[in-house]
């Protein structure tokens, strides 16, 4: 497979941004060729179109694989597996989204509810759990939104995202005619 300029331009970006986003640099170039790629790619191709070892591609596919953001397809008279991303982006987004929830926050709720099930005995130690107790409201309220932000359709989160950037600018305008 030949890349563009474009094509190799945004490869290179998602390799440098892996590291970021908990991905390696090799993840991140397999995804995004896999993403720009209008066809499923069984993984020598795609090692040869990056110049990575097959073992490293075969590891970032499972990777992928366990991010559900790419799945496996088959071809009718080829044993290979081919892989493939969600085509629509919202989908993609919303994957992500449950992924690092799944992950991040889900993990970190848990922790914060075993440290309040522990009896302080220290001002320091009833100030800390006064924090901890802001900090898991602060976590579950927004987790509470994510969930109904989630339930709705792409359309109906794209309005709402454009209407905050309105709110922005009125806001801002706002904060300019005060002064």
């Amino acid at each position: 497979m030949k890349l563009g300029p474009q094509a190799e331009r945004f490869i290179l970006h998602f390799g440098e941004m892996g590291g970021r986003w908990g991905v390696n640099r090799t993840v991140g170039q397999i995804y995004a060729l896999v993403f720009l790629s209008p066809r499923a790619l069984h993984a020598d191709e795609i090692a040869e179109t990056l110049g990575f070892s097959r073992s490293n591609v075969s590891v970032g596919l499972r990777e992928l694989q366990s991010w559900r953001l790419v799945h496996l397809v088959h071809q009718i008279g080829d044993r290979r597996d081919y892989f493939q991303a969600p085509e629509d982006v919202w989908e993609i987004f919303r994957v992500l989204a449950e992924e690092k929830r799944r992950r991040e926050i889900d993990p970190t709720v848990t922790m914060l509810r075993d440290v309040l099930l522990e009896e302080p005995t220290t001002e320091d130690e009833i100030y800390g759990q006064k924090r901890i107790t802001e900090m898991l409201e602060l976590v579950e309220l927004s987790t509470a939104w994510f969930d109904e932000v989630h339930r709705l359709p792409p359309e109906t989160i794209k309005s709402l995202m454009r209407l905050g950037t309105k709110v922005q600018k009125v806001l801002g305008l706002a904060g300019k005619l005060r002064k």
